[in-house]
């Protein structure tokens, strides 16, 4: 993972991507923690894709790292609700928003993510 002074480097012009982690240890992985403009994410490799979300769950916060794959969906590790990784929408009858998914892409055996997508947390 790269530091936050050389991730600030990463960014140029009107495109804010920014390589994260090699696909290889992604892969090898399965789910990889990350820190993204002072953000906390997790990159997921599900069903041949990589896949870029918040770490936390929104609904008790528990830390989804932790937590498995099942069907094209990351279950918590704190309780039976699971998140869609296509779009981040909670299993049926649980309460709480999405799961924040942001955009990524593999370029150069690394996976990317669009920084400009990230909100960092207010000061």
């Amino acid at each position: 993972m790269a530091d936050e002074q050389n991730q600030t480097a990463a960014l140029s012009g009107d495109e804010k991507w920014m390589p994260v982690c090699g696909l290889s240890r992604l892969i090898s992985q399965t789910i990889v923690c990350a820190r993204v403009i002072g953000v906390d994410l997790i990159l997921v490799w599900n069903e041949g894709h990589a896949v870029a979300c918040e770490r936390m769950c929104p609904h008790e916060q528990a830390d989804l790292s932790l937590g498995h794959l099942s069907g094209g969906r990351l279950c918590c590790p704190r309780h039976a609700a699971s998140f869609d990784l296509r779009n981040g929408q909670i299993s049926y009858g649980w309460p709480g928003r999405p799961l924040r998914i942001y955009p990524v892409r593999i370029k150069d055996d690394q996976v990317w993510i669009d920084a400009a997508a990230i909100k960092p947390p207010a000061s």
